[in-house]
C-alpha cells in the first residue's frame, strides 16, 4: 500500500510541476465541444481538474477500503483471541479433569494396597500363631513320648552293649555343618 501511495504522490508532483512550468498553456482558452454545448475553456485546466478529481476519488475510496480492512482485521483478531481463550479454558479444564482422575485412581490404588497389606499382615500373624500352636503341641507330644520311653527304659534295666563285627569299610570324611540359629517370634 505504501509503494502505491508513494507512486501516486510522485505522479501528482510531476503533473503539478509540469502544469506549473507550462501555466500559460494550461490557462489558454480554446473552443471545446462538450457534445451538446460549444464553449471556450482552457482544455489543459479541465483535464488537470479531472485528473485531480479522479485522484481525490481514488484516495478516498482507498482510505475507505483500508479502514474496512482494518476493522475486519480487528474483528477477526478479537474473534480469534476469543477462540484461543475458549480453547485454553477447555484445555485447562481437560487437564484439571485428568489430574482429578489420576489423583482419584492413585488414591484408590493406595487404599487397595493398604487394605491388602493389612490383610496380609493379619494373615501372616494368624499363620504364625497357628504354627506356634502346632509347634508347641508337637513339642509337648514329643516330650511326653520321650519321657514315656525313658520311663520304659528305666524299668527294663541296664542295656548290655554287644559288639557288632565291622567289615572293611572306607572311612567317611564328615564335615561339621553350621546350622542357622533358631528364630523364635514372640507373637
Amino acid at each position: 500500500m505504501r509503494a502505491r501511495l508513494l507512486f501516486i504522490i510522485l505522479a501528482a508532483v510531476v503533473v503539478g510541476g509540469l502544469a506549473a512550468l507550462n501555466w500559460g498553456e494550461v490557462t489558454r482558452t480554446s473552443h471545446l465541444n462538450f457534445g451538446v454545448v460549444l464553449a471556450d475553456a482552457p482544455l489543459a485546466g479541465i483535464l488537470l481538474g479531472a485528473l485531480a478529481l479522479t485522484l481525490l476519488v481514488f484516495l478516498v475510496s482507498s482510505a475507505i477500503q483500508e479502514s474496512r480492512n482494518l476493522l475486519a482485521w480487528n474483528r477477526h483478531s478479537k474473534e480469534l483471541q476469543a477462540q484461543r481463550d475458549l480453547a485454553d479454558r477447555a484445555e485447562a479444564s481437560r487437564f484439571t479433569d485428568l489430574r482429578q482422575h489420576i489423583d482419584a485412581t492413585l488414591r484408590e490404588a493406595r487404599q487397595r494396597d493398604s487394605i491388602g497389606s493389612s490383610e496380609f499382615e493379619k494373615s501372616l500373624l494368624q499363620s504364625h500363631r497357628e504354627l506356634r500352636t502346632q509347634m508347641d503341641s508337637t513339642h509337648r507330644t514329643l516330650m511326653a513320648r520321650l519321657a514315656e520311653l525313658e520311663a520304659r527304659l528305666d524299668q527294663r534295666g541296664p542295656i548290655v552293649e554287644r559288639e557288632v563285627p565291622v567289615r572293611n569299610v572306607a572311612p567317611v570324611d564328615v564335615q561339621p555343618v553350621d546350622l542357622p540359629p533358631r528364630n523364635r517370634m514372640n507373637v
